[in-house]
């Protein structure tokens, strides 16, 4: 059994612990009372956000992180976790202009491929 945190800083912490171990049923629980104390903190929602996808909840997730876009527009992981959410759910134009945003904002190599991915998907789709 795990001590419970004695703050909302350490209960963050916790639960980023928790989603790094993929346990994020865990992660959301710890959750809990930090998105109770800090409903506006974006690295919160990105953090549940990242639950969410890890557990398949998909359309949490995406609520997550267009909470996270609606705080901070420029945060261009949590674009990419959003293409990346959509696509799991084929919603491919949606997870494309996700995609080509957060590519735009930062041209990381991980976001390039996941527009590659998307990019053949839709080609392949396209092409049927």
């Amino acid at each position: 059994m795990t001590e419970e945190p004695a703050n909302t800083f350490d209960a963050f912490r916790h639960a980023e612990s928790l989603v790094a171990q993929r346990r994020p049923l865990d992660a959301l629980a710890a959750l809990g009372p930090v998105l109770d104390a800090a409903p506006d903190a974006p690295s919160v929602h990105l953090l549940a956000g990242r639950a969410y996808l890890g557990s398949a909840q998909l359309r949490r997730a995406e609520q997550a992180f267009l909470r996270v876009l609606e705080l901070d527009p420029t945060d261009h992981y949590a674009r990419f976790a959003l293409g990346k959410t959509l696509q799991r759910q084929s919603r491919l134009p949606e997870a494309q202009t996700q995609l080509r945003m957060a590519v735009a904002m930062n041209p990381l190599p991980e976001y390039q491929e996941a527009l590659g991915e998307v990019n053949a998907r839709m080609a392949v789709e396209r092409d049927r």
